[in-house]
């Protein structure tokens, strides 16, 4: 007999922006590494400058976004309340 399934756990929201930003500050740092070591760098490996570049574009969008899809989504989560007051307040009245 399968036992029940345990509740989800509480999603705990914290400033996605701090972990974006050392994302981003690592991705820099290795670009800074890449770029110092020149010619000593082999051809072949010189792609990973360009992975570096890619993961600082990807998180400067993402610490500009994040503030906007958290406002989002707490405007959504508004509506959805009143909403929801909106119909409870429709039945109890009839």
């Amino acid at each position: 007999m399968r036992t029940p399934r345990r509740p989800d756990p509480e999603v705990l929201e914290a400033d996605y922006r701090i972990p974006t930003g050392i994302g981003t500050a690592a991705w820099a740092v290795a670009l800074v590494v890449l770029i110092a070591m020149g010619d000593r760098l082999a051809e072949g490996d010189r792609w990973w400058m360009w992975v570096c570049a890619t993961g600082i574009g990807l998180g400067v969008f993402a610490y500009r976004y994040i503030p906007r899809l958290l406002r989002k989504r707490a405007e959504a989560d508004e509506r959805a309340q009143e909403r929801q007051a909106a119909k409870n307040a429709a039945r109890g009245s009839t």
